[in-house]
């Protein structure tokens, strides 16, 4: 399987990506691919349209993405163009996370017949950092799946049947055809540690237990 660390977004907040952010002395990106190595995985690329990324030594992987955003639900395009397409089996790995050991071993270690996602889910742990649930990864072994799933999510935003513009929440309700609009904190893999994504720069600093 193929592991894929997403790297694209915008970074006004930033002067440089957050994904090449140190915390506790280590790069974000660098410590995602530690650990991904630490568990066997050798197969790593990154997608982004960001040539800066291209000194990690990894295939840099770059798509047409219409996604562009400024600010919370102020964007055009469609957040899921950020999946780089593939007809390999892939774990997707959320760049701008800040992973435990622990978590990048339950993605690794999980099996999927179709596809998995995982996140935190609320009721939280005392060490993670923020009041909801975060995004962290999605395993596909099913990739027609996701290709059908994106198209129809797509469908939707342009229909106006999301409440809000949709990100990885929704694109998961469509996957798992449950009711658009309600989060079911029970049907994915839950990683509550300290696991958490960034999303200013002042929370870099107090990421880490």
């Amino acid at each position: 399987m193929k592991y894929i660390i997403m790297c694209g977004g915008q970074y006004q907040r930033w002067s440089t990506p957050r994904h090449l952010v140190k915390v506790n002395g280590e790069v974000i990106l660098e410590r995602t691919i530690r650990l991904l190595r630490e568990n066997g995985v050798e197969d790593i690329a990154i997608s982004s349209n960001n040539p800066i990324f291209g000194v990690w030594g990894l295939p840099l992987l770059m798509h047409e993405n219409s996604y562009n955003a400024n600010g919370y639900d102020n964007f055009t395009g469609y957040w899921c163009d950020a999946f780089y397409p593939t007809d390999e089996e892939v774990c997707y790995i959320f760049g701008d996370v800040y992973f435990s050991p622990e978590a990048i071993k339950t993605i690794v270690e999980t099996d999927t017949d179709d596809i998995e996602f995982f996140a935190s889910a609320p009721p939280f742990p005392p060490e993670y950092r923020k009041p909801w649930a975060e995004p962290f990864a999605l395993k596909v072994k099913n990739t027609e799946h996701l290709k059908n799933a994106i198209s129809l999510t797509k469908q939707y935003q342009d229909q106006g049947l999301f409440k809000r513009k949709p990100i990885m929440w929704e694109l998961w309700q469509v996957i798992q055809a449950t009711p658009l609009n309600q989060i079911n904190y029970h049907n994915y893999t839950v990683i509550n540690d300290y696991t958490c994504d960034i999303d200013y720069p002042e929370e870099a600093a107090d990421l880490a237990p």
